[in-house]
């Protein structure tokens, strides 16, 4: 079978859960790396099996590689802009780590290059998962009515919780740690609150399609620790059609990954909506409740490589709704009026 060759920027802790998709993709091969630090290079280089020539200290080496047709950009979010334009000035495919940027103003100078339409994804791998697909079948099928109103959350105390989602536990708050420094794209919002943001424009919009003229930002809630990010954050989204939807991130406490989605007629809850784990969606209404156990052998990062893969093999990147350009644009401008 035929596979398309993939290229790793940066090989970081979210780039050594990223590449394990690798070994349960049908349609894909990790066939590049690329980092400034040789330890992280030769590491990936032995577990993957990497050839040498193809193992780079130099990102622009690796973005002119021809042979590689798409790049998974995991640098820290300050450093995304310069290198998703890059990819896209070369002409590359990019499928960069979530946030896309550190602002709207960011994401909006990626906009401005004609490639962003077909070259450009955001990754949001668990929108790939089939216990997300699941609930959008359930919700169109009309299993639970009329979408009212979702509540999404992403959090836990860092400081108390040890190796949680790729955090390694946290003796103190250090400024020069990528996720409490704000320079480098820091806090709790731009690190997890874009996961329910994403979700909720993406619920938001099984209808019809929004731009951020049809959102509204109310009921902020944000607490800023001691080296100026936020630690603690709130807020609801207003959506014109009269949907609703509650977000929440946190560093400092224990909000866990569930989603709820409620309609006239009942409510789905997904247990674990970002990692998969447990795969597992509740039912529930007025005289019943269904659990259904989503069975799935894969790595959740496997469904997003494989999808992005697919349509790269079949020419058809157009059709990608789920991570493109102008979805990635409304979630930065939510997410700069959340933190402003």
């Amino acid at each position: 079978m035929q596979k398309v060759n993939w290229g790793v920027v940066g090989l970081g802790s979210v780039a050594k859960e990223f590449v394990k998709g690798f070994n349960f993709s049908e349609n894909a091969k990790l066939f590049g790396i690329a980092s400034n630090d040789n330890v992280k290079l030769n590491t990936f280089k032995e577990n993957f099996k990497i050839e040498s020539k193809y193992c780079f200290n130099d990102y622009n080496k690796l973005i002119d590689e021809k042979k590689i047709e798409i790049v998974y950009l995991a640098l820290p979010t300050f450093l995304h802009k310069e290198w998703v334009i890059s990819c896209l000035e070369r002409n590359k495919k990019v499928l960069v780590e979530k946030p896309a940027t550190m602002n709207s103003e960011e994401i909006f100078k990626i906009k401005e290059n004609p490639k962003s339409e077909n070259c450009f994804f955001e990754a949001y791998m668990y929108l790939f998962h089939p216990q997300i697909k699941k609930t959008i079948e359930l919700i169109k099928e009309g299993e639970i009515g009329k979408i009212i109103s979702m509540e999404s959350y992403f959090g836990n105390n860092l400081l108390t919780k040890k190796n949680w989602f790729g955090f390694t536990k946290k003796k103190k708050i250090d400024p020069k740690k990528r996720i409490f420094n704000k320079k480098m794209g820091g806090g709790s919002i731009l690190d997890l609150g874009c996961y329910p943001v994403s979700f909720s424009t993406f619920i938001g919009s099984l209808e019809n399609q929004i731009t951020f003229k049809n959102v509204e930002v109310l009921d902020k809630k944000v607490i800023i620790g001691q080296t100026g990010v936020e630690l603690d954050s709130y807020a609801t989204l207003k959506f014109d059609n009269g949907f609703i939807s509650k977000v929440g991130s946190s560093f400092s406490n224990n909000l866990g990954r569930k989603t709820e989605i409620i309609g006239s007629d009942g409510k789905i809850i997904i247990e674990d909506t970002w990692t998969a784990n447990p795969s597992k969606l509740i039912i529930k209404k007025k005289t019943k409740e269904t659990v259904l156990e989503i069975k799935s052998k894969k790595n959740i990062y496997s469904y997003e490589i494989d999808a992005l893969s697919d349509e790269i093999l079949n020419k058809n990147l157009s059709n990608n709704k789920l991570i493109n350009i102008n979805q990635s644009v409304i979630n930065m401008q939510i997410i700069d009026a959340w933190k402003n």
